[in-house]
């Protein structure tokens, strides 16, 4: 995509979020963010455990539950940067619903933007508490759709001048048929259907299982693939367990032919792969509350057509034929979905195509771009002359 034109001065900034090698989705778009955005200050919330070894890019670390790092880490990032960029999620911070993130952000004496990547519908009311304290103490917030913003507003009472919608970056990744990519992954002549992202309950794999019976009947070359480990944090209170139960599941359905998991963390380059061998991809997740969702950017950046239960985050994306959307819970309605789009490879195509043409405001390169021009705005060093107040924009 090519530059708006847009100038701004060198705006110095931190990044303070979970980091790799940390396996998780919000490390993964730290470090795709910080890229996209001009790079800069990397500090990386550090989980119980061993210390980890981070890349050199990484200056400073905070460990979860250490109150004094917080403060130590706010006051080195107030002599070394011009804003800090947080990324919010309950269970990466430590404290009580993750409210030591306050903590930090009220050490600071620069400005801080926070990336939200839960808004919850139903919060408990120290949940909400923190939101709404985070976001006051914040310069701006960061919301990835145009429901967690009106979400924010009408539920959370959040002034809607503190919000700013910027899409969850994708790579940028061409149209390609799925036919000419399967023989590489070794799914030549399948019909394959994907999910992927780190494996636990919630994500709503039972039901796509529960569903293949009848795909299969229908369509006897389909192959469910789901890539992706599990969960650290749930291999670390139960194993493998959850895999396991997966497993079996698919054994008593005689579905051992029809799913393939490719269980281990994936690097983009093998990701991009497997989305592009795609010929279907599914989140049947069960949360219809659930207001961002990177594998389903990550699907729609790659073209892919994608069946999905309505949660709100996949309801907005993937509304004006971007995508097709069956009731929740009914492995039924998800079954007949996914054998429609297999029999009908041109409508299939025209899904993944619009899917992929709206992502395009998606790609990193752009998101970085939206990034650094709020991280000039806020820092109070725009080049540009008119810069309107922070709102949540109309094109989002």
């Amino acid at each position: 995509m090519r530059s708006s034109g847009r100038r701004f001065a060198i705006t110095r900034a931190a990044f303070v979020s979970t980091y790799p090698p940390r396996r998780c989705g919000i490390a993964s778009f730290t470090h795709d963010l910080a890229a996209a955005s001009g790079g800069g200050e990397i500090v990386a919330l550090h989980p119980l455990g061993p210390a980890a070894s981070y890349p050199l890019e990484v200056h400073h670390r905070i460990r979860k539950d250490e109150l004094a790092d917080y403060r130590q880490v706010a006051q080195s990032l107030n002599r070394c940067a011009d804003v800090v960029s947080i990324q919010h999620e309950y269970g990466i911070w430590g404290g009580q619903d993750g409210d030591s993130v306050i903590d930090f952000v009220a050490a600071l004496r620069v400005p801080a933007v926070v990336t939200l990547h839960t808004v919850l519908r139903e919060p408990t009311p120290r949940q909400r508490s923190v939101l709404v304290e985070l976001i006051a103490v914040a310069e701006a917030a960061v919301v990835m759709s145009r429901s967690a913003a009106n979400l924010l507003i009408s539920e959370y009472d959040v002034d809607p001048r503190h919000l700013q919608v910027i899409h969850h970056g994708v790579p940028n990744v061409p149209l390609v048929e799925s036919a000419t990519v399967k023989p590489g992954l070794d799914v030549d002549g399948r019909d394959v259907i994907l999910s992927f992202g780190l494996l636990g309950p919630g994500k709503g794999y039972e039901l796509a299982i529960e569903a293949l019976p009848a795909v299969a009947a229908a369509h006897p070359d389909v192959l469910y693939v789901i890539v992706g480990a599990t969960h650290p944090d749930l291999v670390a209170r139960e194993g493998e367990a959850y895999r396991q139960s997966l497993a079996r599941r698919v054994e008593q359905l005689g579905m051992a032919r029809h799913v393939r998991f490719v269980d281990r963390f994936v690097g983009r380059t093998e990701l991009v792969r497997w989305l592009e061998a795609a010929d279907v991809f599914v989140t049947p997740y069960p949360n219809l509350g659930q207001i961002v969702s990177g594998t389903l950017s990550y699907a729609m950046g790659a073209g892919r057509a994608i069946v999905s239960t309505p949660y709100t985050y996949a309801a907005e994306l993937l509304a004006d034929g971007r995508g097709v959307l069956v009731p929740p819970g009914s492995a039924g309605a998800l079954a007949a979905a996914l054998g429609s789009l297999l029999a009908d490879g041109e409508r299939r195509a025209a899904i993944g195509a619009r899917a992929h043409a709206y992502s395009r405001r998606m790609i990193w390169s752009a998101v970085g771009e939206s990034y650094a021009e709020l991280f000039a705005r806020v820092a109070g060093s725009p080049m540009r002359v008119g810069v309107p107040a922070i709102a949540v924009p109309a094109h989002a």
